[in-house]
């Protein structure tokens, strides 16, 4: 096994910073998929994203629309779409220098909303949910205001990289405030890790909400990796902890021993399962507990990205831990036949498999996929994995089930699985272009960088 892993963030750093890709020198595969790589970014995701999705009159993102690129929808304004917005603009501005001007003012405009619209003057934090023309939308059935730890962590993953690019201090400031009020109000200084949710004012539910427990994976990596960018441009030492305390936290605790994080967990962080239930309780509870192969790929990846920003040399038990999450997944999420991870797998009781109980593929699981097989290519050529052939077939699959040449964009599932999603909406508060965008410019980057040289 490699026992030094590439400095990912350098990587990028490398390539994003005035650097020309001299394609004469790829090997004719590389190069072939590197041009259709760089054709999905920009003709079929940021060309048919922006400047559609801009709301001129009310400030921020547009949320809904339909597969024909159609405005339909209430318009809603969530905290996690709109601070993605925000990353995906700044992070573009930055892969592509000759667009920058174009996508610093896109995400300056995304930037404002949040602070003029979803920051909450009164209490601190983010709201998780705004109507179009920014007031505050209740709860659901708790006819309260409930914020999120997990949507606060995407404003400040937004801000840093808006930060990262511009230097802007004021925005700064705000990513400051979202991470001490987090600190302040969601961190468990008893067990470790952040409550979900919490009250308007702060107080976090420690028994959770709406019978979904306090703490879950999900929250926990995308504070990992809202974390790891705020390190970026902020090194505050409380800061470099708790990164450190959240990589050793998914890494070693919310992770099983198999490879695959646990969903749930209570706030011991003792993982919340129903293996020992009776069927008919464990199916009606299934989206609590079970193997999620795209948050799993994902992970691998966030948690080498956190490790070398937090200057982890030689840190063989994070690459050892997230190349076991790849394999797991292929070994038991992938579809041998055209590629493509299933959406979830159970360990039954008393059984050492994994059984697919949701063969559906969901877009944002493949593009995180693509991501991490790439990375791992790179990292371990020789395995006997092969991830490079992995990698293809995996781009094969999105390129054929996924991607609509038609209308633009991702579906947002695999219509090998599901053919009715050909009509199903193309954006909406839970489908944007983050996880898309990032893994195609990752690719690219990967692709490109013993090709890049400095334009002098």
């Amino acid at each position: 096994m490699t026992t030094k892993f590439l400095p990912f963030f350098l990587l990028l750093l490398q390539l994003f910073s005035s650097c020309s890709v001299q394609e004469k020198k790829m090997n004719p595969d590389d190069k072939k998929v590197f041009n259709e790589l760089s054709e999905a970014l920009n003709k079929g995701i940021l060309d048919v994203w922006y400047p559609r999705t801009i709301d001129s009159v009310y400030g921020g993102f547009l949320s809904d629309f339909d597969y024909k690129w159609e405005m339909k929808g209430s318009q809603n304004k969530m905290i996690v779409t709109q601070s993605r917005h925000v990353w995906t603009c700044s992070t573009v501005a930055e892969f592509y220098p000759e667009k920058k001007d174009y996508f610093l003012k896109l995400a300056s405009h995304g930037v404002q909303f949040l602070k003029d619209k979803m920051w909450d003057s009164k209490f601190g934090g983010f709201f998780n949910l705004v109507d179009q023309q920014g007031n505050v939308v209740k709860s659901g059935k708790a006819d309260r205001i409930i914020k999120e730890a997990y949507g606060n962590a995407f404003a400040i993953y937004g801000l840093a990289a808006y930060v990262r690019q511009t230097n802007d201090t004021s925005a700064l400031e705000l990513a400051k405030k979202a991470f001490l009020w987090l600190d302040q109000h969601s961190y468990d200084p008893e067990y470790g890790g952040y409550f979900q949710f919490l009250e308007a004012d702060g107080t976090a539910l420690k028994g959770g909400f709406n019978g979904i427990p306090p703490k879950d994976q999900n929250g926990s990596i995308h504070l990992l990796e809202a974390f790891t960018e705020l390190c970026r441009v902020w090194p505050d030492p409380i800061l470099k902890e708790r990164l450190l305390m959240m990589l050793a936290l998914v890494r070693d605790q919310i992770t099983h021993p198999k490879g695959y994080l646990q969903l749930f967990l209570n706030q011991d962080l003792s993982p919340v399962s129903y293996r020992d239930s009776a069927e008919n309780v464990r199916k009606k509870n299934w989206y609590h507990d079970h193997i999620s192969f795209g948050h799993d790929v994902e992970t691998a990846f966030l948690m080498l990205e956190a490790s070398e920003i937090l200057g982890l040399e030689n840190d063989t038990l994070t690459l050892r831990k997230a190349k076991k999450m790849v394999d797991h997944s292929i070994e038991n999420g992938w579809d041998k036949t055209i590629g493509g991870f299933y959406e979830a797998g159970y360990y039954f009781k008393d059984q050492d498999t994994v059984t697919i109980i949701k063969d559906t593929k969901n877009w944002w699981a493949q593009a995180e996929g693509l991501n991490s097989l790439l990375m791992m290519a790179e990292l371990f050529p020789n395995d006997p994995h092969n991830y490079k052939l992995l990698f293809l077939k995996q781009w094969e699959y999105i390129d054929t089930y996924l991607i609509d040449h038609e209308h633009g964009d991702w579906y947002s599932n695999g219509i090998d699985k599901e053919p009715n999603e050909k009509l199903s909406m193309k954006s909406q508060i839970w489908k944007c272009n983050y996880h898309t965008s990032r893994s195609l410019m990752n690719c690219i980057a990967r692709l490109s960088k013993t090709t890049a040289s400095k334009n002098n």
